[in-house]
């Protein structure tokens, strides 16, 4: 069973291309971009995502 990818809240919309995608694994949490599937995606431990979340809520990875 292939897994249900969802886009991102915080994904523009579409209209500037800065998609993320998030799916539940059995490994983890994947994360991939939306335009490029094909090129595979990330998989993290579901506490190192919670610790990716904080910090993008905190702000902290603004560039």
């Amino acid at each position: 069973m292939s897994p249900a990818w969802r886009k991102s809240s915080r994904s523009t919309g579409g209209t500037g291309g800065e998609c993320v995608e998030l799916a539940d694994l059995e490994v983890g949490v994947g994360l991939r971009d939306s335009k490029a599937p094909e090129a595979g995606h990330l998989v993290l431990a579901p506490e190192t995502f919670a610790g990716l979340m904080d910090q993008i809520k905190a702000g902290e990875l603004n560039l």
